[in-house]
């Protein structure tokens, strides 16, 4: 499963209304993908959430470190790919986040994110989360 910004705030923050389900979801996952833009996202929510920035450096480091989690480095043809992406979808407010991950779920056949992001369904994808 693609592993997006609110579903790792999700997993991160047990005050939120879906850690129980990011949890669980994490728990039987065979896949965890992600990628820096991702990242990038996830480092500025937790900061604007109030979220100790010790600990917020601590997951990113460990979501880096962890062996079962894949980080995909945007490189400028998957970049491109997402901002033509963007092009074609001109009546969607998608985010550039947004688009390289249905790029890359697409060039690996995932179909399932770890989000609460309706944008995910919009693209045809399951979004894990409800709340």
């Amino acid at each position: 499963m693609l592993l997006d910004t609110a579903g790792l705030f999700a997993y991160l923050d047990d005050r939120d209304v879906n850690h129980a389900d990011a949890v669980a979801c994490f728990s039987v996952a065979t896949l965890l993908l992600t990628h820096d833009y991702i990242m990038a996202e996830l480092i500025a929510l937790l900061h604007a959430r109030g979220v100790d920035r010790a600990r917020s450096l601590d997951f990113h480091q460990a979501l880096l470190d962890s062996p079962e989690v894949e980080v995909v480095w945007v490189d400028e043809a998957l970049h491109r790919a997402a901002a033509a992406l963007l092009r074609e979808r001109m009546d969607k407010s998608y985010s550039l986040a947004d688009a390289v991950s249905f790029v890359l779920m697409r060039s690996r056949g995932e179909t399932e994110a770890l989000t609460t992001d309706r944008h995910f369904e919009q693209e045809g994808f399951v979004r894990l989360l409800r709340k």
